[in-house]
């Protein structure tokens, strides 16, 4: 089973609650988004990763208020397996259509390096 959640949240300077819930979280900045694969657990001690994709929306104000933005994936252990060959199938395809030169590509990333710096 798979939700998926879109709400707006907004946040007052400080720090947000934190829960005892979270086993792992990897964020990832990409360009005006941010994404957050974070694993939970319940409290029978199951396991479920939420996916997050969070934007900053700017209102214009000099309030202390900052609004988020964010769509919500909850992918359960019953799915992970299921997920998995999906998003492996969908990414197959899109590298196949780049490859076809039907599709842009994306720019290559430079890696910086220490001496680079």
């Amino acid at each position: 089973m798979i939700h998926l959640l879109s709400y707006k949240f907004i946040k007052t300077k400080g720090k947000m609650n934190e829960r005892n819930d979270e086993v792992f979280s990897e964020k990832v900045k990409a360009g005006k988004r941010t994404y957050f694969f974070d694993v939970k657990k319940t409290r029978g001690n199951d396991l479920y990763l939420t996916i997050t994709e969070s934007k900053r929306k700017y209102n214009g104000d000099d309030s202390d208020r900052i609004e988020f933005e964010k769509h919500k994936i909850f992918l359960y252990k019953e799915d992970f397996e299921k997920f998995q060959d999906g998003m492996s199938a969908a990414l197959g395809k899109i590298s196949d259509l780049w490859e076809s030169g039907e599709f842009k590509k994306p720019e290559p990333r430079e890696e910086l390096t220490f001496e680079a710096l």
